[in-house]
């Protein structure tokens, strides 16, 4: 579907009243509109919030115990060290930088889909499947609203929470978002506020946890944004919290470092449920290749970022919340 195809359909959704589920992937170069039952029958599945077009769920067996085959650090390093220079440079202040994470055992993505507990999950045609914790924006009442996360520690570390809270590095990267969020939001609303800033949330692993810091950012957008959905939409995207800031250099950046084509994974998803709108950004993300599975991740970085840490970083994300 091509953007004006894309823009013509959500807004006649809108306009109706009718729910909707829309996908888009990083470089906003592939775009799904449908309504709840056709994206069923095309083998797209989603559970957001509790809102599914998946009515019975179904038992399956236990995820198993998957095995990976990590990025070699001499890899990560390079892409990291290329960040780094363009930092220092003064051509980004804050870039999130990914790899994906080959999976060696044989997973069933319906199987995950089911299981994984976060509150914003996709299946989509046996291609990937998502669970992300991470909220892009919601729209109710005619304000909007965005969650951006930024920031994590093991929860399982002594003093998990202080560390994390107290961390230069973890403030510096968050505040850089919420920055860059707030100007986002400011493009396409009015009365842009921080109203929570830095608050915990944490997430269950299997190795004990994530600490991750979040921050509520509201706006007021016009009384006639359901004309203009995919409009201001797309002058939002990519998500800050994915790509970095400034958004338009640094994605040239993350480009160059990564050397690979990140799809479907950080871009969003969401749903109109017939009163407001709901979306998450694509992240925790399964996906079959050619060659197998793979888990992609990564974190931010700034000029205060150690390579080892960041990569230990990326790692500790290879998991699946089933509990």
């Amino acid at each position: 579907m091509d953007r004006l195809s894309f823009e013509e359909k959500t807004t006649v959704f809108l306009e109706k009243g009718k729910p909707f589920f829309f996908l888009i992937n990083f470089d906003q170069t592939q775009l799904v509109a449908l309504d709840f039952e056709e994206a069923k029958k095309q083998g797209i599945y989603f559970d957001i919030k509790g809102c599914s077009n998946i009515t019975k769920q179904k038992v399956l067996a236990p995820i198993p115990e998957f095995r990976t085959e990590p990025l070699p650090f001499s890899k990560y390093e390079k892409g990291f060290n290329l960040v780094r220079q363009e930092i220092l440079k003064g051509n980004s202040f804050l870039l999130n930088l990914t790899y994906p994470t080959p999976i060696l055992n044989n997973l069933d993505l319906e199987n995950i889909f089911y299981t994984a507990k976060a509150p914003y999950k996709l299946y989509y045609k046996d291609n990937f499947v998502c669970f992300s914790p991470e909220c892009f924006v919601t729209i109710k009442d005619n304000f909007i609203y965005s969650y951006p996360m930024k920031g994590t520690a093991a929860a399982n570390m002594a003093n998990a929470e202080k560390m994390l809270l107290e961390n230069a590095k973890e403030i510096q990267e968050h505040n850089t978002i919420v920055d860059l969020i707030r100007n986002d939001l400011s493009l396409i609303a009015k009365e842009v506020t921080v109203t929570k800033y830095r608050y915990l949330e944490k997430i269950n692993t299997k190795d004990g946890g994530l600490y991750q810091t979040s921050s509520e950012i509201r706006g007021k957008l016009s009384v006639d944004w359901k004309q203009n959905f995919a409009t201001l939409l797309f002058k939002m995207l990519p998500a800050g919290s994915i790509s970095g800031a400034p958004k338009e250099q640094t994605v040239k950046i993350i480009k160059e470092a990564e050397q690979y084509d990140r799809g479907f994974y950080t871009g969003i998803f969401g749903i109109f449920d017939g009163k407001k709108i709901d979306t998450g950004v694509a992240i925790r993300f399964i996906e079959k290749t050619e060659n197998g599975y793979s888990f992609k991740s990564g974190g931010g970085i700034t000029h205060q970022s150690l390579a080892e840490e960041e990569y230990e970083e990326l790692l500790k994300k290879v998991y699946v919340p089933t509990f």
